[in-house]
């Protein structure tokens, strides 16, 4: 990228394990807080915007287009424009490098991006036998062709498609999300104990954070569907979290050889992201308080089955337009969809065989230092809303390195399907 893109403004909701308090919100209701809050709390005019884009994969049936929907229903005007964008779970970088991209060949002067999900209400589907059923009666004009569609109903007609598992489900390689992460454990001999180790480490870590008040920086308040009082922290963190208590888990991909446990995954999460781009000379020229600046990005595919591994592939892609190396980076946050997918990662970064093999690179990437990793915990505590995680990892990023006084840090996660996104932040 020529210019830098500034970050004027980055609020989040909190981010609530499914069926918690968020279970009456559906993804168009959360982003729609976030839109709003990070406006008042800004104080940016709403007017001012020329376009709201925002990543969202499970899109709810009766918000065919969510960033338009959200936009209304926080009080956009009605002549700014909104659309949806999908890229699993980067469909939150998806939209700020969209909206990058419309700043810098001067489409636009100022979007608001992000991402929002309701995985508690991703729905279960009717089968495909329910579905001709429904079809056939409604096709019947005779009583005794009602009849006759009706003698054919079976009880097991009813067994429910769950939409949630079938979106973590790749239909190239057939694997769930999970099993990815097998692969990657058997692949990189990672360990059940270091697996939970991890976990703990991302709990024990969130829960500093909060404990310090770090992410009020980046949170906003959602009021609780009976107005009654506030929702206002993570719910993901466990204080009670052990070592005992991981180990104990059985594996849920794998039940007889595995060792990813849901101890060890990010949980299944409610939440929604915002952040108002500028281009840097437009924040400058209008005084603004910038929160960052996005330096580049890159987005790279690999195999479906490996997909955990996206962060590095990306990284490599990045790393090798722009000239930069590991040395260069003050701070790294990787989404943690399971601790394998992170370890496996930080093995593949180091590993001079990998970066000959997979990335065609003459030596490794370097070693990652992890005292500058997740410094304040990641998605197995804080949780994974898919489409709202892209943006949730740039603000708590850049929020990291200003509370460290440090200037640049990388931001990186794998994506369903086979893919993985890298950008790198900085701030002055």
């Amino acid at each position: 990228m020529e210019k830098r893109i500034a970050i004027v403004a980055a609020k989040r909701t909190p981010f609530l394990r499914a069926s918690t308090d968020f279970f009456n919100y559906d993804a168009d209701d959360l982003a729609a807080f976030a839109l709003k809050q990070t406006f008042l709390l800004s104080g940016i005019s709403m007017s001012s915007i020329n376009e709201v884009i925002l990543g969202n994969v499970a899109q709810p049936s009766k918000a065919a287009n969510v960033a338009r929907v959200s936009a209304l229903k926080a009080g956009f005007d009605i002549h700014i424009p909104a659309y949806t964008v999908q890229r699993n779970c980067a469909s939150g970088m998806e939209s700020v490098s969209t909206a990058i991209n419309k700043i810098l060949v001067g489409k636009a002067d100022v979007i608001v991006a992000g991402g929002t999900e309701s995985m508690t209400n991703i729905p279960f589907l009717y089968s495909s036998k329910m579905k001709s059923f429904f079809e056939n009666l409604m096709k019947a004009k005779t009583v005794g062709k009602k009849l006759k569609v009706l003698s054919s109903f079976r009880l097991s007609h009813l067994a429910p498609v769950i939409g949630l598992i079938d979106g973590l489900t790749d239909p190239i390689c057939g694997q769930i999300m999970g099993t990815t992460a097998e692969n990657l454990a058997k692949e990189f001999s990672i360990t059940r104990f270091e697996q939970d180790d991890y976990a703990l480490k991302s709990h024990e870590k969130a829960l500093k954070a909060q404990k310090r008040g770090f992410f009020d920086e980046e949170l906003i308040s959602v009021p609780k569907k009976k107005l009654d009082s506030l929702i206002s922290q993570d719910n993901g963190p466990r204080d009670d979290q052990t070592i005992e208590k991981l180990q104990k888990l059985k594996p849920y991909f794998d039940r007889r050889y595995g060792t990813v446990t849901v101890g060890n995954a990010c949980p299944i999460t409610d939440g929604a992201a915002v952040l108002i781009l500028k281009s840097e000379e437009h924040a400058k020229r209008d005084h603004d308080t910038v929160v960052g600046y996005i330096k580049d990005y890159e987005y790279a595919g690999l195999e479906p089955h490996r997909m955990g591994l996206g962060p590095v592939y990306a990284t490599a892609k990045l790393f090798k337009r722009t000239g930069m190396r590991l040395a260069d980076i003050d701070a790294i946050e990787i989404n943690e969809a399971f601790a394998a997918q992170v370890i496996a990662n930080l093995r593949a970064f180091e590993s001079e065989t990998f970066a000959k093999t997979y990335l065609g690179l003459d030596k490794a990437l370097g070693e990652i230092d992890t005292d500058i990793l997740n410094i304040n915990g990641g998605a197995i505590a804080l949780g994974h809303p898919v489409g709202a995680t892209g943006g949730r990892l740039l603000m708590t990023l850049l929020n990291t390195l200003r509370s460290m006084k440090k200037n640049r840090g990388l931001a990186t996660l794998c994506v369903g399907g086979g893919q993985g996104a890298s950008f790198i932040v900085e701030v002055e």
